[in-house]
């Protein structure tokens, strides 16, 4: 991009250079006033130079702000610009905000509250969920991967396609309601949580039990 600024300034004449030869720059004839036309013509020159000078600093500030690590840490959605990934959010209220593919990874969410909040595609990713409420959240594609989602609230959520590991634990959650609908859960996960299924999510339609393929 800064290439590109570049070679386009390059096509704006240098009124310096108008007059130079091979036997040097003779000096303008004296006593001669401009003409309206060369005015316009010399001022037309120096807004096209203005324009690519702030053409290249905005490029150089795009090249340098997109190299910088501390912009992987910016999350999307309303909540948004502000930092979400790898801080202590705990207690934060969230509830019934949009945070499509917000980037939440590592972060510590205990006691948060995400009633009615919009999270797909939102990335949980190694996050502590301790305790936090999901209720009637629509997780769907979410990352729950290696996250702790212990004691969390999933009553009626709806987790249609999200991201599980091995190590991402359930263990005191409530899910009357909630729909795992292609949720990859280990033979063990899925044990657990038949053993607390329970209820029908009001926005699929779906039992949970039946989500969960229990027995």
């Amino acid at each position: 991009m800064a290439l590109l600024n570049v070679s386009m300034c390059s096509k704006f004449p240098n009124p310096s250079r108008q007059h130079l030869s091979l036997f040097g720059s003779p000096p303008p004839p004296p006593h001669v006033l401009k003409t309206p036309p060369e005015a316009s013509r010399n001022l037309v020159v120096q807004i096209g130079d203005s324009v690519c000078k702030a053409g290249l600093i905005a490029a150089l500030s795009a090249s340098l702000l997109s190299a910088s690590p501390a912009l992987a840490y910016i999350g999307g959605g309303p909540y948004g610009s502000e930092v979400t990934r790898g801080q202590d959010l705990s207690g934060k209220d969230f509830s019934g905000l949009t945070l499509v593919k917000q980037d939440f990874k590592t972060s510590i969410l205990r006691q948060a509250n995400f009633h009615g909040a919009k999270l797909l595609g939102a990335s949980f990713f190694d996050a502590d969920l301790t305790g936090a409420d999901l209720s009637d959240a629509d997780l769907r594609g979410a990352d729950f991967s290696l996250a702790n989602v212990t004691k969390v609230n999933l009553s009626n959520a709806n987790l249609e396609g999200a991201f599980t590991t091995g190590n991402t634990s359930f263990k005191g959650s409530t899910i009357t309601g909630a729909d795992f609908t292609d949720v990859p859960l280990r033979d063990d996960q899925r044990e657990y949580l038949c053993k607390i299924a329970e209820g029908v999510n009001p926005t699929t339609g779906n039992e949970t039990r039946d989500t969960l393929f229990c027995k």
